[in-house]
């Protein structure tokens, strides 16, 4: 895929190039400090050197661009070489630009700036850290023997150290904007595999409910034919109710939408127990409103109703389901809703670990700053789901507060 015009990385610092124009434009990136090499090649095109400083010159000049153009581009463009040719590159960069200055004259000092900036680039930094500052003092001893540029030796000293520690900064930046990059990445997998677990809980829910109804409605129509007719025909509308209601449901759970509300799974809960002929007691605290519960607090313990529930018709062989919701404090001083549904029904399997519906109950709950308690019935006999959610305004003055006979940390 072609990067857009607005890119606002056109030179792809930090990425490999997937096209040539990506290619052209690192090229362009390096070629354009050759101008800095004006001096050598003025010196070369002035005709004042002798026959064998300017074939030097020329040979030299060339094997000296073409390595460091080949070194800096293969790292640019991250096409790693082997160490020892990347290490051999430089060394023949550092001693090209030893001999010809030596050799030719002071204005070919200038190629120890490339040979700090090949290091810098190539290099790891407890390399650079002293490679740099040597080439600096190698520049510094070949100057002194030109008398007549003592003056400018600075300017090319400075330029020579500061352009090699500067890339040891690019260096640096560039990993740094790739492990972000990766971080990115790795952000957005883990934030598809979230959504996917969401939706994947979802439809568990919803489905597991009202496919246990349909079930169980089915059966007992089936049971009513051909005796009672009239009795199976209302069955049949009511697993049509029920079906359009689940379609309903899981178009919203994909799109994100649905926040289940307690009331509209308190009817649906006693629909499913009436059916599956399971004796029902709810406390009427369910259909009040209560001071201090959020959407998501709200939402988790309908999530937790609907779970409890279908549970009990399709695991528990409960004649009798009981459920209350009472307010609890804590010794924070914090105070929590608790939704608590008990059967007589068979009970936790012996080390039994919790199943999908569950585990995603937990997720829920935990998202709403709650949590989720399950264990044998207090009786002896049966299973007991607790739900909690903290409530965020205090109680109104002078309102009765119902307590449960079990803590919130009995299981």
């Amino acid at each position: 895929m072609n990067e857009p015009e607005t890119d606002p990385n056109p030179v792809m610092f930090g990425r490999a190039p997937r096209t040539l124009r990506q290619a052209l434009a690192k090229s362009v990136w390096i070629v354009i400090w050759f101008l800095y090499l004006s001096g050598p090649i003025g010196d070369l095109a002035g005709g004042e050197l002798s026959p064998a400083d300017d074939v030097l010159g020329w040979a030299g000049l060339l094997a000296f661009i073409a390595v460091y153009f080949a070194l800096v581009f293969r790292h640019m463009t991250h096409r790693p070489m082997p160490d020892g040719l990347v290490r051999a590159a430089v060394f023949v960069i550092v001693a090209l630009a030893a001999l010809l200055a030596w050799e030719i004259g002071p204005n070919w000092l200038v190629l120890f700036t490339f040979a700090s900036v090949s290091v810098g680039v190539t290099q790891p930094f407890r390399i650079s850290r002293w490679a740099i500052p040597a080439l600096t003092c190698v520049l510094v001893l070949i100057g002194l023997r030109y008398p007549n540029v003592h003056v400018y030796l600075f300017a090319y000293a400075l330029p020579c150290l500061l352009s090699g520690f500067a890339m040891v900064g690019v260096q640096h930046m560039i990993r740094t904007m790739q492990e972000l990059r990766a971080a990115r990445e790795e952000v957005a997998r883990l934030a598809a595999n979230e959504e996917r677990l969401r939706l994947a809980r979802d439809l568990h829910d919803l489905l597991g409910h009202s496919l246990s109804l349909i079930t169980l409605k089915s059966e007992l129509a089936g049971r009513m034919l051909p005796g009672t007719p009239d009795a199976a025909a209302q069955q049949v509308a009511d697993i049509e109710r029920v079906s359009r209601q689940a379609l309903v449901d899981v178009r919203e759970a994909v799109t994100g939408y649905r926040r289940p509300r307690l009331t509209v799974e308190l009817a649906g809960a006693r629909a499913a127990l009436r059916t599956a002929a399971i004796t029902a007691d709810f406390d009427p605290a369910l259909e009040q409103e209560h001071r201090g519960l959020g959407e998501d607090g709200e939402g988790a313990l309908a999530w937790a109703l609907r779970e409890a529930v279908t549970n009990v018709v399709r695991h528990s062989s409960a004649g009798r389901c009981e459920v209350l919701l009472t307010e609890e404090w804590e010794a924070d001083e914090r105070r929590y809703l608790c939704l608590s549904v008990t059967d007589d029904g068979t009970g936790p399997a012996r080390g039994a670990h919790d199943g999908n519906g569950l585990s995603g109950l937990r997720e829920r709950l935990a998202l709403a700053d709650g949590r989720l308690e399950t264990g044998t019935a207090p009786r002896g006999r049966g299973f007991v789901l607790r739900a909690y959610v903290p409530l965020g305004a205090p109680p109104v003055s002078g309102a009765t507060t119902r307590t449960a006979d079990h803590s919130p940390s009995g299981a």
